[in-house]
């Protein structure tokens, strides 16, 4: 799943009134990803949207639809998320009890599998699994809110990912969720991120197209 640095908005922060027209100003400002942030009110203290919307967002893009699953009991929804267009489901390790069987059942649907870690969780806790993903996301925030401010201590996590990735010949892309912006993405692009998840930085700005440009023009000059 090798690829060059990758900017994927997340419509959390997105305006769903208008959510057609919201997907083709990050498409016309160079998206690569569209990221699905699924919350139940349970695993974290906030509901968003179902498998309803990212079948929406099927229909109004083909970019590539990343699907991070905030849920209790996740191995209950793949398979509609993955019916729904999802093309990589990603699930939390401070969730899933069996990961191997959930990993192996996300790529028996024919989607890309990825694992997720909070701001407090160490990247040991991954050491049997790595080999299996296709993707990790390094949240940078407590999951639940879009808007909040980035952990800074998440540079060192991304960096001891990378040098973990290197050391064991691994080839899972790098994603990083949280508080992502103008100001930082150059730092967190540099400790080894490849995939970057901006909501709030996008889409509440003036010009969601400039915003994107911007964010994806910095990336770009550090690939």
């Amino acid at each position: 799943m090798k690829a060059k640095k990758i900017l994927a908005p997340s419509i959390l922060s997105a305006d769903f009134r208008n959510l057609s027209q919201q997907i083709r100003y990050v498409e016309l400002g160079g998206a690569d990803w569209i990221h699905c942030d699924i919350m139940d009110g349970k695993f974290v203290p906030n509901i968003s949207f179902g498998p309803m919307i990212v079948s929406a967002v099927r229909r109004i893009t083909n970019l590539f639809i990343d699907v991070h699953l905030m849920i209790k009991e996740p191995d209950n929804f793949l398979e509609d998320f993955a019916k729904a267009g999802a093309n990589c489901i990603s699930v939390h390790q401070e969730e899933v009890v069996h990961l191997h069987r959930t990993i192996t059942k996300i790529h028996e649907l024919n989607c890309k599998a990825g694992v997720v870690v909070n701001p407090a969780t160490p990247l040991n806790t991954l050491e049997n699994i790595l080999e299996y993903v296709d993707l990790v996301l390094i949240m940078s925030v407590n999951p639940g809110f879009g808007g909040q401010t980035f952990i800074e201590s998440t540079l060192k996590k991304i960096k001891q990912l990378k040098k973990i990735r290197s050391e064991n010949k691994l080839d899972f892309l790098i994603e990083v969720d949280g508080g992502i912006d103008k100001k930082n993405i150059k730092s967190i692009s540099n400790s080894g991120c490849d995939v970057f998840v901006a909501g709030s930085s996008i889409f509440n700005s003036d010009n969601i197209s400039a915003a994107t440009i911007e964010l994806k023009n910095i990336i770009v000059a550090q690939d």
